[in-house]
């Protein structure tokens, strides 16, 4: 394999996923877009608010660990070289930010009752 192609990384992720990868997608697109729109709102990031998410966002990161030990054929315990424990971190990492981004817009946008 010479080159990187697209349709084949869609290819093997949704046979693996299935038809959660469409509603990961989704949520990666709906997460992102409020995001964006609440910091264009805010025009600042809020320190509590943001330290909460990346609570969450530890939580994300397990999770995306567990997901991908489920997903795949293989465990923990057979990563053998470099390139296994990068891609574990990896998947870790993309999970971690993917809670953060999600949690802090939830928190940002969710509506707070009159004091």
């Amino acid at each position: 394999m010479k080159e990187l192609d697209p349709l084949v990384f869609l290819a093997v992720f949704h046979e693996m996923l299935g038809p959660l990868l469409w509603l990961m997608l989704l949520i990666i697109v709906a997460g992102t877009a409020a995001f964006v729109a609440l910091l264009l709102k805010e025009r600042t990031i809020h320190s509590k608010r943001l330290v909460r998410a990346e609570l969450a966002g530890l939580l994300g990161g397990g999770l995306a660990l567990v997901l991908m030990a489920k997903v795949s054929s293989s465990g923990f315990t057979d990563a053998g070289g470099p390139a296994d424990w990068f891609l574990i971190a990896l998947v870790f990492g993309v999970g971690l930010v993917g809670t953060i981004v999600i949690v802090y817009s939830i928190l940002g946008w969710r509506v707070r009752p009159a004091a």
